[in-house]
């Protein structure tokens, strides 16, 4: 059984990945922020996790997957750079390290880390290296690559850098993952919805396909129409640029749904069933929780891809337990 932790867990896509591929598992804990979150999670995984920071926490997982805060990496937020003493979101990253370091001999095989590729820009890429000297610094060598969720065949044009850190002298081969076909954007699409995803506001109506180039914010982006993917899940989809429009007929116009974007995330109807109970919908309005806690997730496709190089192709199916009660992956 592999012991995971999740931090900055979200809606627990790494646990999802690991179900889907019918591994035994054990999440022994989950670190979460954001109360709303924390209760989507308990209610598809039947937990009873409470929300909590990550800072000074101490666990002894096998693998840790952490996907940091990225509002202070995305070229959408203020690009702060998440150093270690800036008080932004994304200075969460290196409390890992201190998690890590504090471990000392349970140290976790392996460590994925998530998050926006402009983490690799000229202004940003400074902390990125930072974060790399340190888990070298603690025994581990790294291998990151930006990976697209068009080539796990979900229909969402999203690409996050990949960072997968292996204790000891074991690169991660990304050119193993196994890659697939994107899948028909109609798969993903709910054949009839609700009136209240209609564009009827003047502000987005005017940036719809086909309207004149409305000069502003990011250059006079338009409002893209969803033909063959989606542009990125975000975590609202009224507003300008966003994951894209879904004509209905002539000039009319709507927004993806929760239940699509959970779709897009990798996400099955039965796990948005039990996010939207948990958090259902005021009449007539969106449901803000719900895209956000998409736009926040990670592409469990994506992370299926890689724990199957992780346990089966680069470190076998069989883990040894060492004397200590410590599992590691035989290699």
């Amino acid at each position: 059984m592999i012991k995971i932790l999740e931090l900055f867990g979200g809606i627990g896509a790494p646990r999802k990945a690991l179900i889907n591929l019918g591994i035994e598992h054990k999440s022994i804990d989950y670190v979460e922020w954001n109360e709303k979150a924390v209760s989507t999670y308990n209610a598809m995984f039947d937990n009873r996790y409470k929300s909590e920071s990550v800072v000074g926490y101490s666990l002894q997982p096998d693998i840790l997957v952490h996907g940091s805060p990225c509002q202070d990496f995305s070229i959408a937020g203020k690009q702060y750079g998440g150093n270690i003493e800036d008080g932004t979101r994304s200075s969460l990253l290196f409390e890992t390290l201190k998690i890590i370091e504090n471990l000392g001999v349970w140290k976790p095989k392996v460590v994925i880390w998530e998050n926006v590729k402009n983490v690799l820009s000229k202004k940003l890429v400074p902390a990125f290296n930072h974060y790399l000297r340190d888990m070298e610094s603690l025994g581990y060598t790294n291998s990151y690559q930006v990976l697209d969720a068009r080539d796990f065949g979900i229909p969402q044009a999203r690409e996050r850098i990949f960072t997968v850190s292996i204790l000891g002298n074991h690169n991660f081969d990304f050119n193993k993952l196994r890659k697939c076909p994107m899948r028909s954007i109609e798969e993903f699409l709910e054949s009839e919805v609700d009136e209240r995803y209609v564009i009827r506001q003047p502000s987005m109506i005017k940036k719809l396909p086909g309207k004149p180039v409305v000069p502003g914010t990011f250059g006079g982006r338009m409002l893209d129409e969803v033909k063959n993917y989606v542009n990125t899940i975000t975590t609202k989809q009224m507003r300008c640029p966003n994951s894209g429009v879904v004509r209905i007929e002539g000039e009319i116009f709507r927004y993806l749904t929760e239940r699509e974007c959970w779709r897009l995330m990798g996400f099955d109807d039965e796990d948005f069933e039990a996010a939207l109970k948990e958090h259902p919908s005021r009449e007539g309005c969106l449901n803000g929780t719900l895209y956000h806690q998409a736009g926040n997730s990670i592409v469990v496709q994506v992370l299926e891809a890689i724990f199957e190089v992780l346990l089966k192709e680069d470190f076998a199916t069989e883990f040894i337990r060492e004397s200590n009660g410590q599992l590691r992956l035989s290699c």
